[in-house]
């Protein structure tokens, strides 16, 4: 059997037919860390953050540079990730039969309090990611990673037995007969098959809107004012969520071009919060930890296994 290489996983990344369950996910993600595993690129730990790491690929891959992966997180081991994604999956099932009620079963406490899900979930992505920045121009893969984030939080939604789709939607301008703004949706999800097919229906009043990106960097803002629009627009209230993967990038601290920069801004996040409208929900995957000592962005944000488990199943049962 040939070993598979990083051009291999390139190839899959690229693949437009692929990812269409959420095994696809596995296999590359697994394949990735038996790669790193076995070729054993250089592994450089943060100096101003040392939870995060990087990998350095080889000279044949001009000596490119993964994006930061928070070992707290990240399954170096391609074993323990096997492991754990076939808990998820085991997980998922659970929670589909028993929905919310799932955080209240004495069996399913020990595997919450792992935090488990947002690990297996940032390994795949991080994996993804990985081999995006493998490539000779990363920016050629930066949309498609992001394409695969938003289709893998998809994935997991349905897997759950609910409705959800992207969908592009052409809302008319209140006053401007003739005139409409068109909107890009990532997600469209509801509980009890709400789905409207056509695009000239626009929401249903028993759907969320949910917005998937890989960062908030240059992004945050058009979160809040979809909101805003959408709800002006329509003349009623739109229910929107954020769905982001991490807020860090690398930047360079005096000599060492590793170190950590976060890019959340809090203070445009509570302004926007404060001056436009709330979002009906704000998750991370790997959440900054001024986002869990912070009392008022605490009250706004929350990690994606906590969105999984409680709030995805309040917000679709309104």
């Amino acid at each position: 059997m040939t070993a598979i290489t990083l051009d291999d996983l390139q190839a899959s990344v690229r693949d437009r037919s692929a990812f269409g369950e959420l095994g696809h996910y596995f296999t590359l993600c697994h394949a990735f860390l038996t790669l790193i595993e076995e070729t054993q690129p250089t592994r450089i730990i943060s100096p101003t953050y040392h939870n995060y790491v990087f990998y350095q690929y080889s000279e044949a891959y001009g000596h490119r540079i993964t994006r930061p992966l928070n070992i707290n997180l990240f399954f170096e081991s391609a074993d323990d990730f096997k492991t754990a994604f076939e808990r998820f999956i085991t997980f998922l099932a659970d929670l589909r039969r028993l929905q919310e009620t799932v955080i209240d079963q004495d069996t399913k406490r020990d595997y919450l309090n792992s935090k488990e899900i947002n690990k297996v979930v940032y390994t795949i992505q991080q994996s993804v990611g990985s081999i995006g920045d493998s490539f000779d121009n990363p920016n050629q893969s930066r949309k498609r990673v992001g394409q695969l984030f938003e289709n893998l939080i998809k994935l997991i939604i349905q897997e759950l037995g609910l409705e959800c789709e992207s969908r592009r939607v052409t809302v008319p301008i209140p006053g401007y007969p003739g005139y409409a703004m068109s909107y890009d949706l990532d997600l469209v999800f509801s509980r009890d098959k709400a789905i409207i097919a056509s695009e000239t229906e626009l929401i249903h009043p028993a759907e969320v809107v949910g917005s998937v990106k890989t960062t908030s960097k240059d992004r945050i803002d058009k979160v809040f004012l979809d909101k805003y629009l959408l709800t002006q627009f329509l003349g009623r209230e739109v229910r929107v969520i954020a769905i982001f993967l991490h807020d860090v990038q690398r930047a360079r601290r005096g000599h060492s071009i590793f170190g950590i920069n976060s890019t959340f801004k809090s203070n445009h996040f509570l302004g926007y919060t404060v001056a436009l409208n709330r979002l009906d929900g704000v998750y991370y995957v790997d959440p900054r930890p001024e986002m869990v000592t912070d009392e008022r962005l605490r009250e706004e944000i929350n990690d994606f296994q906590h969105f999984l488990t409680h709030d995805l199943w309040v917000l679709a049962g309104r």
